[in-house]
Parts: C-alpha cells; structure tokens; sequence
C-alpha cells in the first residue's frame, strides 16, 4: 500500500466533507423560503427541528433532506477515492479491514462539520440528519436500525431530543453488533461520533431534568427565542 498516496487523500476527503457537511442548510432554506432567520427564534439551532418549529413543515422536510444528504454524498464519494488509490484493496476500508478507522474517521468529520460549521463562526446542529445520512452511505440497515429506535422513542415520549440521545447514545452499540470484526480504533472513532451528538444535546438533558424541554408539534411555530 502506498501510504504517500493514501493518507493525502484520506486528509482532503476529510476537509472536503468537513466543509460540505459545514453547509447550514436549514439556516439557508430558512432564509430563502420561509423569510425568517432560525437562529433567532425557537432553541437557535439550525437543524430541522428547529426548522420545523420556526419555519414549517415544507421548510424542514427539505433541510432534512439535504442534511441527510450530506453525510450520504460524502461517505460515499470518499470510499470511492480511498478504494481507488493504487495498492488498495477496497475490502481494507470495510470493517474488520486493515484501514478500517479511514472511512470513520471521515464520517467524523462530516458530523463535526454539521455541528462545527466553519460558516458559522463553529456553530451548527446537532448531528441526528447529517448522523444518519453517514450511517445511510456506510450500511443503509445500520440506519434504517437507528431511525426506527429514533422514531419509537420519539412516538412515545413526543420529544424529539429522547429518540436523538437514545440512537446516538447506541452506534458503538450498533456497530459492533452488525460488524464484530470492526477494529479497536474504529469501533472507538464511531463511539466518539455518536457521543459527540449525545454532547451536542447537553442543553436538552437539562431541560429534560427540568421538565421544559417541547415537545414534537406540527402544528404551532414559535416566533420567540428560547432560554
């Protein structure tokens, strides 16, 4: 394997996704669509919760889209590159490979560009549609597996933030069960990526404590910026 090839482009997929995925779309469509800067109104994040309450359903859907897309297009395009670099068997970048850590290490920094966007001065979302756009470009089943402990929390607790931290909280979980060969430094680069989303949600697991924390409505906006 040739490392001078290998590691230069490892590095450049990681800034090329860190700053794709730094892309704040829900602040842009919020703009664009619906007239209204979502980072002054609701909790101030620009994700598509937040968009939902702040600028309706037709805005959010589409800021989830493209948030998922992001960790979708990203994960994907990097495999192709590091697959392709001279020497490189393409199983080596699976889990269980010998440079299996290469591909989480981006799906890292595509989330740290969602939640640390170089656009807004390292501020951003919190992870959860960029988070399962990645896991959708690694293994579609491991997400599908997310999105449903995601959707059942949510269903019956009505908070958005207890199916986020609950399906963040378990990818090491997850990852290891649908892959047991996953290496030690991989395993750990995707522990780091789900509990960075748990840290993310720092300000809803007090508000959770509290008893304040909203709950999931499509039927009211807020105009007002929370504490």
């Amino acid at each position: 394997m040739e490392a001078t090839n290998l590691y230069p482009l490892l590095i450049g997929c990681m800034v090329v996704s860190y700053l794709v995925c730094g892309i704040p779309f829900g602040l842009i469509l919020g703009r664009f669509m619906g007239h209204v800067d979502i980072r002054k109104s609701g909790s101030g994040n620009i994700g598509t919760t937040n968009a939902l309450r702040v600028a309706g359903p037709k805005v959010a859907a589409i800021t989830l889209l493209f948030d998922v897309l992001k960790g979708v297009v990203c994960i994907n395009v990097s495999r192709l590159l590091i697959a392709g670099v001279p020497g490189v068997d393409a199983s080596a970048i699976e889990p269980g490979g010998s440079f299996d850590w290469l591909i989480a290490l981006v799906a890292l920094s595509c989330l740290y560009g969602h939640i640390f966007s170089p656009y807004l001065k390292f501020h951003g979302g919190k992870g959860i549609a960029t988070g399962v756009g990645i896991l959708f470009g690694f293994f579609w089943p491991l997400a599908i597996v997310h999105l449903a402990i995601f959707i059942v929390l949510v269903a019956i607790t009505k908070y958005v933030s207890v199916g986020s931290i609950a399906t963040a909280a378990l990818v090491p979980v997850t990852m290891y069960t649908a892959f047991p060969q996953t290496s030690v430094p991989a395993l750990a680069i995707w522990a780091l990526l789900g509990w960075t989303v748990v840290w993310a949600h720092r300000g809803n697991i007090k508000k959770l404590r509290a008893g304040n924390e909203n709950k999931l409505s499509f039927s009211k906006t807020s105009n007002k910026k929370e504490d």
